[in-house]
């Protein structure tokens, strides 16, 4: 069985930083694309960031361009989403995401439509 158990959520200042991790069991991580979306009270979830195993299939939202970065650790099946700058309205609850043998840019683009595995979800709050 497939889980997938998210970490590193709390409450913060606005310019604070904090990680989100993700970590993947149950199936094999190296071909899974991973990803992060968000989901704002009362909206649907929107779509953060995801990396597939390939070179450069990284893709951000654009609002968090230059500010959050997702990195994976295959050795670990781990998913980072480093986040840097928060502001206010990056409050909301995070959830990790996997996709086995898709695309980075699939899963930008489906609107959480296709993922086929999700986390319960962490809450980041930022304060300003």
């Amino acid at each position: 069985q497939v889980h997938l158990v998210e970490s590193g959520g709390g409450s913060v200042q606005a310019g604070d930083s904090l990680r989100l991790s993700c970590v993947l069991s149950g199936r094999a991580f190296s071909r899974t694309v991973m990803g992060w979306f968000r989901q704002y009270a009362g909206k649907e979830r929107e779509f953060v960031a995801a990396s597939s195993w390939r070179p450069d299939d990284i893709y951000y939202q654009d609002s968090v361009k230059n500010r959050f970065a997702i990195s994976r650790d295959d050795d670990k099946n781990t998913v980072y989403l480093q986040m840097n700058g928060l502001k206010p309205e990056d409050t909301a609850t995070y959830y990790c995401a996997a996709v086995p043998l898709g695309t980075a840019q699939g899963m930008s683009v489906s609107r959480g439509y296709g993922v086929n595995y999700w986390g319960e979800g962490t809450r980041v709050t930022v304060s300003s």
